[in-house]
């Protein structure tokens, strides 16, 4: 596993002095979230609530962009996506949860924004190249192809000045600033050029030892895991595949049992203590595995607590109060640009 840490430049903060950047980030509710999503990204927005002035999308029009089927699922993974961001810390008072398509603005801007972007620009978007080979997709539709446009639209619409990434992904973000420049050189100064917090995004195997957690690979541990399914799960994780018999001498490195031990155990002292007496072969794969499943639930534990004082009633009023102050922002933005471009024709 990787640490988050984060750098941004300078400029990238705002330019009212005592005034907070305005961050933009967020994830399509494809499901709910699990410890790899945790590590990945959650941890570190929670820490970046305290220096930023936090805006969490949940982008629901970018999901549709490769998945038309099973629509009705949405509504419930909007709500599971935003209880788990409550549950690890995101607080609603601090920051800003907002549901993409409960800003029709955005769309309005993203329209103003594709006359600034050739097609040809929109092809040689990298990740655009990556998901069309990942989903063997041949012919883009118009949405999946316009898709770096509504990115561009969700940050500016709020003027958002930071954008966090990955440090692999710092091209993600250009074709934002790209539109950004142009307008303001076209028409007036209007949108920000959003700088990036980069970071070193922390990966977590999963429970099979695969490269990736996810859902679709069955080998997920979910932040609303109960305390029976949690260790359920850590018992039947993958260890050393050398490893015959308890007495045998193991493999620390790399072993997915002491990959979640260094990541959620807090007792580094148990963690080094297990791995010398696992590679001197005194202890077995059981009871490492069951003093992980203590360390997860205990992890978990404030987690889930949190996650219980939330109805769902209260998470739908988070997502519209949240989405309501996103739109004030937005129409103010919509207006600028309308002012810019001379479009104010009546008023």
């Amino acid at each position: 596993m990787t640490s988050a840490k984060t750098s941004v430049r300078p400029a990238a903060r705002a330019s009212v002095p005592g005034k907070k950047g305005r961050l933009l980030t967020g994830d399509r509710p494809t499901g709910k979230l699990h410890l790899g999503h945790y590590v990945g990204t959650l941890a570190n927005r929670v820490r970046l609530q305290d220096d930023y002035d936090c805006f969490f999308l949940v982008a629901d029009l970018h999901l549709l962009t490769t998945r038309l089927e099973n629509l009705a699922e949405i509504r419930d993974n909007i709500r599971e996506i935003v209880l788990d961001y409550l549950s690890v810390g995101i607080d609603p008072r601090r920051s800003t949860i907002v549901l993409q398509s409960l800003v029709p603005q955005t769309a309005q801007l993203q329209l103003i924004f594709s006359m600034l972007v050739s097609v040809p620009r929109l092809q040689r978007v990298p990740t655009l190249k990556d998901v069309m080979r990942d989903l063997h997709i041949q012919q883009p539709s118009l949405g999946l192809l316009a898709y770096p446009v509504l990115q561009a639209a969700d940050i500016l619409v709020v003027r958002g000045e930071i954008v966090p990434v990955g440090k692999d992904q710092a091209s993600h973000l250009e074709v934002t600033r790209e539109i950004a420049r142009r307008f303001n050189e076209q028409f007036e100064s209007v949108f920000p050029e959003p700088d990036t917090l980069i970071g070193e995004v922390g990966t977590l195997p999963g429970t099979d030892g695969k490269a990736k957690m996810s859902k679709s690979l069955d080998n997920a541990i979910y932040l609303s895991d109960d305390a029976a399914t949690v260790t359920r799960k850590v018992m039947a994780m993958y260890t050393d595949p050398t490893r015959i018999h308890p007495t045998d001498p193991g493999h620390v490195e790399g072993n997915p049992v002491f990959i979640y031990h260094d990541a959620f155990n807090a007792s580094k002292g148990e963690v080094e203590e297990l791995k010398e007496r696992y590679r001197k072969g005194t202890v077995g794969d059981v009871e490492v595995k069951r003093r992980l499943a203590i360390a997860l639930n205990t992890f978990l534990e404030s987690i889930r607590e949190r996650r219980a004082k939330y109805r769902p009633s209260d998470v739908d009023e988070i997502i519209v109060a949240g989405s309501e102050k996103a739109r004030v922002i937005a129409q103010e933005t919509i207006e600028l640009a309308r002012q810019a471009m001379r479009m104010n024709y009546y008023g």
